[in-house]
């Protein structure tokens, strides 16, 4: 399953913590950093991430970058990956540099920070050892699908429009498959090693407990086929009809979208001058794309806490499947 929690506070720096869970192992995935919106997690799981995916490199995305570095820099055996948009790498490599690196020879830790413009991921490695002296190029190559996949999860990623190339991700678990224990029950066979044969599928002669049986027949009677959880994160992107037109269709079957509500619909005009997104715009681009529930995030700080409920208000004349993250005020209580 995928748990995800809002980082921050209305008003102020946010961030997304996503957990993917098969019950055989984890994948940790923080989506921007802020400044402070760490805080809410425990250390453990901070150094326990495994891919830092920036939407882009303004300040309030970027500004707890080394809050993460300080926790996370030094993991010997383990990679860190980070994903952006073009300058990724070039930004973050002077963030490496900006400390003092005498023990670095010492030490073991390696980066990977990947560019991506929508068309192509440019991959480059720092390593501690060299005091992250060297942007090593390692590899440029399409992208064709997902950015990277784990057991647990794949992930995406959407080009937006904020003043240059900012990126959405797109987060889905794989497919799951269970058994019907009614149908297992109904043909009087026992669990084992050759339903996990069957899962991966085996084909032609299955012998089951001296018993052989087609596999095929056995798949479609005794296996059922589920979508895995999913989300969406965009943040910080002009949206008109175009966009929406082509954004709708890559948030297909999406159960959650985390969205900015940079504005109120009132000041539409200064969204669009300033490439970002009104509750109510992003309350119509959750209604095409046919999400499950749409959960509202980086309020502008130019309204009061007083004014906060209007952006509810806003969405759900659009999408009533609209709330505000656990924590906040009016947000969901867990």
């Amino acid at each position: 399953m995928l748990r995800a929690q809002v980082l921050g506070s209305p008003a102020e720096d946010n961030a997304l913590w996503v957990t993917a869970d098969t019950g055989q192992g984890q994948t940790r995935l923080l989506l921007d950093c802020g400044a402070r919106t760490l805080d809410a997690l425990p250390l453990a799981e901070v150094r326990a991430v495994d891919h830092v995916l920036f939407s882009h490199l303004h300040m309030d995305h970027v500004a707890g970058f080394d809050d993460l570095f300080r926790a996370v820099f030094d993991r010997p055996g383990r990679q860190n990956h980070v994903w952006g948009p073009p300058g990724t790498a070039r930004i973050l490599a002077h963030r490496f540099r900006g400390y003092w690196w005498n023990h670095a020879p010492e030490l073991s830790g390696t980066w990977h920070v990947h560019d991506v413009d929508g068309r192509e991921v440019r991959s480059f490695r720092f390593e501690l050892h060299e005091a992250f002296e060297v942007a090593h190029e390692e590899d440029t190559r399409p992208v064709g699908g997902p950015l990277f996949t784990t057991p647990e999860v794949s992930v995406e990623a959407v080009p937006l429009r904020h003043q240059g190339v900012c990126l959405g991700y797109v987060v889905r678990e794989p497919e799951r498959v269970s058994v019907d224990a009614s149908q297992l029950a109904a043909l009087g066979l026992k669990g084992g090693p050759w339903l996990a044969a069957l899962k991966a599928g085996a084909t032609g002669t299955l012998d089951v407990g001296g018993t052989a049986y087609d596999a095929d027949d056995l798949r479609a009677r005794l296996l059922r086929r589920e979508s895995g959880d999913s989300l969406a994160y965009l943040t910080d992107f002009r949206l008109d009809a175009d966009e929406q037109a082509r954004l709708a269709p890559l948030l297909t079957g999406v159960e959650t979208l985390y969205a900015e509500a940079q504005y109120l619909p009132e000041d539409t005009d200064l969204a669009r001058r300033n490439d970002h997104t009104t509750a109510a715009q992003v309350a119509a681009l959750a209604r095409a794309a046919g999400v499950g529930d749409l959960c509202l995030l980086h309020l502008s700080r130019r309204y009061r806490a007083q004014r906060w409920p209007e952006f509810l208000s806003a969405a759900r004349a659009v999408f009533p499947r609209t709330h505000f993250p656990a924590g906040w005020p009016g947000g969901e209580t867990g």
